[in-house]
């Protein structure tokens, strides 16, 4: 491994600041919060975090629309409590990733102020304007990803219409103008400078679209205009990043990740392959989709086994040897994974939290802990829309209202893939306020806060914390899960995750079940010949087999991990 592939080995752990620890109760999670956790994080064994958005912000979405890149959000605290944040994490061994979003900004920053002041001033081209049709509409189709109509908002002052992909209120940057590539890049150094260890790059694949602005003829069914601004037909986005490489990335040793939505795989090695020099890897969403329906991510479908061991080896085959990958069940935009993917019954939510945990962490790549992972944090149901915080889903409330669903169903949508299921604060204990705050936090908790906490969860004879200690320290410097090769096993299989990784003569055979039941596993042929060493398992230790052990009994989202030898 390159001497700077340090992210190679990196075990990262993502942050959504405003939930994780409120210090000065005011009902916000903040930077002081995060310092206070910094021996919990390094108990735990992470090496990286990765904080969302810290900056100014009106909090229209959360903080991705900045309204100010250099400038820390009152909410969180100070410079100088960031800089001693910086401090403390790097004295005890984690580096610090930020969260950038330079898609769009907030219609509060500075440039846009003055951008839609007039078409001839020093800010007039950082953002996508474009003149009406000649009956006075939108300059084309393209629909809001938010889901909340037209992407295009018209400003009397210029007399013409902005771009906003996401929010009304965050018009997208115009990245075809040098001189706002510039003052990305002199930002991006003003916090390298600070001496963060890198950035996760929101919505990168976005940012270059088809100067034409041609309707989609697709954007009826699917309500975006992708095809003309996504991943695989952004013609300069290559370019834009390669320039990033060259201006800033190439002068620091850090670790970048960017979020290339609607990516497929032959796509994304243009963005990761090292000799390329634009970026570490991409967060893919392949298996993000497997449940997606007619409604998109809003859809009730129930996803099948065998379509995210497809997604999931795909990538991992794929980019073995040519790029890097990056592991993840979800993140702050993602429902709980031990309710989406798992079972969140409370006789199997720490099985199944777990079985996941391992088959994710024995794959290639860098593995990403989003907050109360650990713990198996689950879903939340909120009765009323009104207790929702996500532009998305009352955005999505409305349309669904328009389109004669009933209440009910809206928000069996609602609960099942808000983006607020992983916005609740996190459940440090059982007392008032879940250990998070002293007072009302600004989004509702998790009502099960009082079962499912920190200090249960590691008091308990199972602990799925104390579990996902093991397997960061097993993964740690491992040859095999850092560079082995990938091979897929059963395909076909609709009960067990199963694959093994091989390097230099050594495999490790790693299986997961899906199945709330005991299921049969038969040892494939090749494998049978070799010796079996037990080195990871969410159950007892022992082992169900037959005689021969050719075969395995599998218990309820059992997870097991062989040495072979």
């Amino acid at each position: 491994m390159n001497k700077n592939d340090w992210w190679k080995d990196a075990v990262v752990y993502q942050i959504y600041p405003q939930s994780f620890k409120d210090s000065n109760n005011d009902g916000i999670g903040d930077i002081n919060g995060i310092r206070e956790k910094i021996p919990y994080l390094k108990d735990l064994g992470v090496n990286v975090l990765w904080l969302n958005p810290i900056y100014e912000s009106p909090m229209v979405d959360n903080g991705y629309d900045i309204s100010d890149y250099y400038k820390i959000a009152d909410c969180y605290g100070t410079m100088e409590d960031f800089e001693n944040l910086l401090k403390e994490a790097h004295d005890a061994g984690i580096k610090i990733i930020m969260d950038l979003a330079v898609c769009a900004s907030s219609i509060e920053h500075k440039w846009f102020k003055e951008s839609k002041k007039s078409r001839d001033n020093k800010y007039s081209d950082y953002y996508i304007w474009k003149d009406p049709k000649e009956d006075g509409s939108a300059p084309n189709n393209w629909g809001s990803i938010f889901g909340s109509g037209s992407a295009w908002e018209y400003v009397e002052e210029r007399g013409q219409y902005y771009l906003h992909l996401f929010a009304v209120e965050q018009p997208d940057l115009n990245w075809e103008n040098p001189d706002l590539r510039n003052e990305v890049y002199e930002n991006m150094e003003f916090w390298l400078k600070k001496g963060i260890d890198g950035f996760r790059l929101d919505s990168i694949s976005l940012i270059s679209k088809k100067q034409d602005f041609p309707d989609d003829p697709t954007a009826g069914e699917n309500g975006y205009g992708s095809p003309y601004f996504g991943a695989s037909n952004g013609p300069r986005v290559h370019e834009f990043l390669q320039e990033m490489y060259e201006k800033v990335l190439s002068k620091y040793d850090v670790m970048t990740v960017g979020e290339a939505t609607r990516t497929p795989v032959d796509k994304a090695l243009l963005y990761c392959q090292p000799e390329r020099k634009e970026l570490n890897m991409v967060f893919q969403f392949d298996h993000m989709h497997v449940d997606y329906g007619k409604f998109g991510r809003y859809s009730d479908l129930k996803f099948k086994l065998s379509d995210l061991k497809e997604a999931m080896f795909l990538w991992q085959k794929s980019l073995n040897g040519v790029g890097w990958n990056s592991l993840y069940w979800d993140n702050h935009d993602q429902p709980r994974f031990v309710s989406r993917f798992g079972n969140d019954d409370s006789k199997y939510r720490k099985l199944s939290a777990t079985m996941l945990a391992t088959v994710l962490f024995f794959q290639q790549g860098t593995p990403f802990i989003y907050q109360g992972d650990e713990i198996g944090m689950t879903n939340v149901a909120f009765d009323s829309i009104d207790s929702y915080k996500d532009i998305e889903a009352h955005n999505m409330y409305l349309k669904f209202s328009n389109m004669g669903l009933s209440n009910d169903e809206i928000m069996s949508y609602i609960h099942n893939k808000s983006r607020d299921n992983a916005r609740t604060p996190m459940q440090w204990n059982s007392n008032s306020f879940a250990g998070f705050s002293c007072v009302d936090p600004w989004i509702e908790l998790n009502p099960n806060y009082s079962k499912i906490n920190v200090e249960n969860d590691m008091n308990s004879d199972f602990s799925i914390h104390d579990y996902y200690k093991k397997l960061i320290k097993y993964r740690k410097g491992n040859e095999i899960v850092r560079d082995g090769d990938f091979k897929e096993i059963g395909l076909e299989d609709s009960d067990i995750f199963s694959y093994t990784r091989t390097y230099k003569g050594k495999t490790l055979l790693v299986l997961g079940s899906f199945s709330d039941k005991k299921v049969c596993y038969n040892v494939p042929n090749n494998l049978q010949k070799f010796k079996r060493e037990l080195v990871v398992s969410n159950y007892d230790g022992n082992i169900e087999q037959n005689k021969d052990a050719s075969t395995l009994y599998l218990r309820p989202y059992e997870a097991l991990v062989f040495y072979m030898y």
